[in-house]
């Protein structure tokens, strides 16, 4: 069994008093999800995780405390992974500059409209656990940047 593992984030942001979710559509597969990418040698999960959101939505983001979350599935016979997501949110500037080789497209959804964009069962789950997780603070507590 090959293992492969990845980390990224639900980015969010506030916009006249309500939230939303950034969303991109990945060109390999044409899929709306979240930033995310392979762990690279050396990296903790939190750091693979700011360096992908970087790369492929060119934010600089702070990860919140408290919220992270796996998921598994094996994405090709013999093969499984793992995709461990934080949430986060622009510190400033959230202008999107996609990186263009990977990202076709990319959309600010509300984050109770969310959930109806995203093509996988995973994503609504973490979409449903990020609202539960948003609605029980304010300002939500940011650790890492």
């Amino acid at each position: 069994m090959i293992r492969e593992k990845s980390c990224g984030a639900l980015v969010y942001r506030k916009k006249q008093d309500r939230l939303e979710l950034l969303l991109i559509r990945h060109k390999n597969g044409g899929h709306w999800s979240f930033p995310k990418g392979h762990v690279e040698t050396g990296e903790t999960e939190p750091q693979t995780a700011l360096r992908e959101i970087k790369e492929e939505t060119g934010l600089d983001v702070g990860l919140c405390e408290g919220f992270r979350q796996s998921v598994e599935y094996f994405p090709k016979p013999h093969v499984k992974k793992q995709v461990v997501y934080f949430l986060a949110s622009p510190d400033g500037d959230d202008t999107v500059r996609r990186q263009e080789e990977e990202i076709s497209e990319y959309k600010w959804c509300l984050l109770d409209e969310a959930d109806t964009m995203v093509t996988f069962k995973n994503d609504k789950h973490l979409i449903n656990e990020a609202r539960r997780y948003l609605s029980g603070r304010s300002p939500a507590v940011r650790t890492e940047r």
